[in-house]
This record gives C-alpha cells, sequence and structure tokens, in this order.
C-alpha cells in the first residue's frame, strides 16, 4: 500500500514537471500562431486632425484587407527627415512615406524611391490627368513619377482683417490689387504710438522669394536642373529689397528680431489683430476658423511693379521607398491617401487645397461655404507657382548662406544686393558639386 501511494505521488510529480515544462515552451514559443501577414508601414508627419484622418482612413482600408497589417508610424516635423534618413541607412526604412517638394528631393537624390510609373500604367482606375499638372511637376524626373500629391500649396493666400479694414475705411484687397495698393493700406491700418512704438502692424509676409519672383527676378537659372545662382541680378535684388523695405523703411512689417522680441509668431499676431495682414499658405484656415473676434478672408498675393503673377509653392504627396517587399499593397495604400476621401476630408478642416482637379473646383472646396471665402482663387494660383530649386546641395545653400545673410538684410544691417553677391560664389560652388 505504501509503494501504492508513493509511485502514485512519483506519477503526479513527474506529470506536473512535464506540463510545466511543456508551459514554459509554449510561452517561449508564442501563446498564438506567429504572425505571417505582411505588414505595411506609413512614414508621415502632420498635426492631430491630420493624423486623425489619416488613422481612420488607413484603419476603414484595413477592414477590407485583413490579411495586410498596415501600421502608421507618425514622427514630429521637425526630426522626420533624419529619422528616416538614418532609418534608410540601417535598412529598417517604411513601404510608403509622406513627402512635402523639399523632403522629396534629399530623398530622391539618395535614389530612395521607386517608379510608380508602372502601376499607373496598369492601373486602370488611376488617371494622372485627374491631378493639376503643376502638382505632378515637382514630382516628376525624366518623365517618371515618383510620388502622387495629396495637395498643392501655392503661397499665394494674403489673409486680411475685415474688422480692421472696416474701421480704416479700407476696401478690401481683391485678387488684382498690386504692391503699390498692398503697401498703401498696410501703411494705414499700422498702428504707432506719438514716439514711434508699433503696436499693430499692416502686413507681413515669411516667403520673401513672392517678392523676387512677382518682380520678374529668380534665384536661379533653372529649378528644375540649377547650374547658377541669379539672385544677383537686378529685378531679383530690387524685389528682395522692396521685402526688406516694407521692414526698415515703411516700417509696417516686423523684423526677424521683433518677432523674437514679441514672443509670438505672425500667426498669433493676426489672431490678436496684432497684424492686420498675412501672407502666407492655405493651411492656415485650419486654426483661423476658430477665431472668434473678428471676420477675415484671403486674397491673392498682389502683382508686381510690372503685372507679374509668380510666388514659391509646397505641395506634399506620397511616395513608395524602392526597399518594400510589398510594392502591390504599398501602390494600395499610395491610392488610399492620395484619393478622393483623403483629399475631401483634408480640405474639409481647411488644411489643404485638394491635388485633384475636380475637387478642388467643386463643393468641397471652391464652393464650399466654409472659410476663407475666396479660396477658390487658389485654383488661378496654382498656374503661377515656382518651385525650390531641385538640387541636393540646395538645402546646404539655404540654410549656411541664405538665412543667415538674408537676416542680416531682414534686419536693417545689410542690402540685398551686398547680401546676394555675398551669397552667389558660395552658392555657386555647391550648385556645380
Amino acid at each position: 500500500m505504501k509503494n501504492f501511494y508513493a509511485n502514485k505521488k512519483s506519477a503526479a510529480f513527474f506529470i506536473s514537471a512535464l506540463f510545466i515544462s511543456l508551459f514554459i515552451t509554449f510561452l517561449a514559443t508564442g501563446c498564438c500562431p506567429r504572425e505571417t501577414r505582411p505588414t505595411l508601414k506609413i512614414a508621415i508627419w502632420g498635426g492631430p486632425n491630420e493624423i486623425d484622418i489619416i488613422n481612420k482612413l488607413v484603419k476603414e482600408w484595413q477592414k477590407d484587407h485583413p490579411e495586410v497589417i498596415a501600421k502608421v508610424e507618425h514622427t514630429p516635423a521637425g526630426s522626420y527627415t533624419n529619422k528616416l534618413l538614418i532609418r534608410i541607412a540601417g535598412g529598417t526604412a517604411p513601404d510608403v512615406m509622406f513627402a512635402e517638394g523639399n523632403i522629396f528631393v534629399n530623398f530622391f537624390t539618395i535614389d530612395a524611391f521607386m517608379d510608380l510609373t508602372p502601376f499607373i500604367e496598369k492601373d486602370d482606375g488611376f488617371e494622372l490627368s485627374d491631378f493639376f499638372p503643376e502638382g505632378l511637376e515637382r514630382f516628376t524626373r525624366n518623365g517618371k513619377v515618383y510620388c502622387i500629391p495629396r495637395d498643392v500649396a501655392p503661397f499665394a493666400c494674403v489673409y486680411y482683417n475685415k474688422r480692421l479694414f472696416d474701421e480704416a475705411g479700407l476696401a478690401y484687397p481683391d485678387n488684382d490689387w498690386d504692391w503699390k495698393d498692398m503697401l498703401e493700406k498696410a501703411q494705414k491700418l499700422t498702428k504707432k504710438s506719438p514716439a514711434g512704438k508699433v503696436s499693430r502692424y499692416g502686413f507681413y509676409g515669411w516667403t520673401w522669394q513672392n517678392f523676387i519672383y512677382s518682380n520678374g527676378g529668380s534665384i536661379v537659372d533653372n529649378v528644375e536642373n540649377p547650374k547658377k545662382f541669379t539672385m544677383t541680378g537686378d529685378k531679383a535684388v530690387d524685389g528682395l529689397q522692396f521685402y526688406a523695405d516694407l521692414i526698415n523703411k515703411y516700417k509696417v512689417s516686423p523684423s526677424p528680431v521683433t518677432l523674437g522680441d514679441l514672443g509670438m509668431g505672425a500667426q498669433q499676431l493676426f489672431m490678436s489683430q496684432k497684424l492686420a495682414m498675412y501672407q502666407s499658405g492655405y493651411w492656415e484656415s485650419n486654426v483661423f476658423r476658430d477665431i472668434k473676434d473678428f471676420e477675415w478672408d484671403v486674397a491673392m498675393f498682389p502683382k508686381g511693379p510690372s503685372g507679374i503673377r509668380r510666388f514659391g509653392t509646397g505641395g506634399s504627396g506620397y511616395c513608395i521607398l524602392k526597399t518594400t517587399k510589398h510594392p502591390e499593397l504599398a501602390w494600395e495604400i499610395v491610392k488610399l491617401l492620395t484619393g478622393e476621401k483623403s483629399q475631401i476630408a483634408l480640405a474639409g478642416i481647411g488644411l489643404t487645397q485638394p491635388a485633384i482637379e475636380s475637387i478642388a473646383e467643386g463643393p468641397y472646396f471652391a464652393e464650399s461655404p466654409a472659410l476663407p471665402k475666396n479660396k477658390a482663387m487658389l485654383n488661378e494660383a496654382i498656374q503661377y507657382v515656382v518651385y525650390e530649386p531641385f538640387h541636393p546641395k540646395w538645402r546646404e545653400i539655404n540654410e549656411l548662406y541664405l538665412v543667415p545673410e538674408l537676416d542680416l538684410v531682414f534686419n536693417g544691417t545689410e542690402t540685398a544686393k551686398d547680401a546676394a553677391m555675398k551669397i552667389a560664389p558660395e552658392a555657386n560652388r555647391l550648385l556645380k558639386e
């Protein structure tokens, strides 16, 4: 009897030990079947509203594609480029990435992108002709398309405070005004104390390039294949000097130093009614729609003295990285995030101007009652855009030479001509590399 119980206890111990061993093995190998579905990584940056729209679109798509895992990876805009460059170098690149024009140049020049032309040609439901040709311009190289545009973004908006115009007895700016009209309005809207201290500025624009372009000048000889820095030309210099004169001569615009001293950007100045007119892009509307204290609208950036309309531009889209193991699925994601649902949703929150012409011209944008009322002018403005120079060294030229020299011009310690002449040798050297 004793042996029987002893043997029974030994058997029970053996079974328990075996069970524990099997359980540990089970945990080590995973409690669920190993995930075999392909994962598509989508790199983006953006604000909360934008991210929410993207996540919802991807989640809806995921329901119809349970065989795939689509993962949205958000990185703050300030570290986006460097982080992705590190990931590409380390072999952990995403499958799809969001890119605006200048970021596109940085990654295209290291041969990071897949040519999307074969996908476009065999996809019966996809038509490049649906998009603004200007939106495709930056993303097309030697006849091949490397990025599908999600939006276009001419820097053509001059936001204006209707209340301040009414109080000054001024007519609102229209789409046919010019620099002279703008300066006259800015002078009348600028408010100063008897001692000359400005409490309200009449105008501020952050794209100094607009003044060069709309004066008939240029920054380089050919933005798509720049070989020479041309900002030393008379028209470019005069346009840039007029921009600086708005700050230092006419004193209707804040200088970079003044903005720093005020502790707020131009967007905040406009919203607090310390700035009557603010030149920027359409995306500001997303924030300005929250304004309750005054009515506002937009006008097209004014024509130059010779009647020329030209302005800088942004614009963004989605690209497929060459390293993706799932190019066909990545193409489906690109179509999703640049398609009608995406463009309608982003236009609806006042963030983007659609890159698909029919959407931009219809009830979701141009005909929408949402502010700004005059946004339809942007569909004309797109034909006057000038992109930043397409060159791998342009970012370096801008950061090392343009920005520091132009800060001196805008703060009144150097002329536009002197700055351009100082920048030219270094810019030309780097453009030749």
